[in-house]
């Protein structure tokens, strides 16, 4: 499957804010947002960028949410199309539906630095969900699941690299988590105010209802 190879902080300075694409290292001074030179969209018209239309605005945050949660055009789409089938705000809907990705959360879990590398791990094997090896990011988690670290993987170094930086990380309140275990369970859907993205998920409803 396709996927952006690229520098990340690209990414971000397209969008002109942080996404967070390499987790607690955006938070470091070293990022290009906190560079005045260098925060302006890349390209070399970057810095002249005009005002952007309706069309332009809801494209962008359409663009950020994808970015954010790290899916491609035809899966956000596949994405949007459950979440306008099901009952309550489409929009929260769709949110609910990315935040319920087993990368997802790997990433809020802790286990991983950022969802790029939450989403290796569930590549390379290294999670299971109720007792149940599971590779795939996309998988999608319900209430009550059960996930964690392989037993043989609990003791590895990576995991404790990983949990040396994310240590301070908050748990959502949808989410219970023994990190002694390197476990977490679903508790609940998450709703909209559980939800930490800054994403305004209205602008995107109206890009696809066009």
């Amino acid at each position: 499957m396709a996927r952006y190879i690229g520098p990340v902080c690209r990414l971000c300075r397209r969008e002109g804010e942080k996404l967070f694409l390499k987790g607690e290292k955006c938070s470091k001074s070293c990022c290009p947002i906190n560079n005045p030179k260098r925060a302006v969209a890349p390209g070399q018209h970057g810095s002249s960028r005009k005002k952007l239309s309706e069309y332009g605005l809801q494209l962008r945050e359409k663009q950020k949410a994808k970015r954010i949660y790290g899916v491609l055009e035809s899966q956000f789409r596949n994405y949007f199309t459950i979440a306008d089938r099901l009952r309550g705000v489409t929009g929260e809907n769709l949110l609910r539906l990315l935040e319920m990705r087993l990368d997802n959360a790997v990433y809020r879990l802790g286990y991983g630095r950022s969802r790029t590398e939450a989403r290796q791990v569930v590549r390379h094997g290294l999670m299971r969900v109720n007792g149940k090896n599971v590779n795939i990011p996309s998988y999608e988690l319900k209430v009550g699941d059960v996930i964690e670290v392989k037993d043989r993987s609990k003791s590895a170094q990576r995991f404790k690299d990983i949990l040396e930086v994310t240590a301070s990380r908050v748990t959502p309140e949808w989410m219970a988590v023994e990190r002694d275990n390197l476990r977490g369970t679903v508790t609940a859907a998450p709703n909209r105010d559980q939800i930490e993205t800054n994403v305004r998920e209205t602008l995107i409803v109206e890009l696809y209802s066009k």
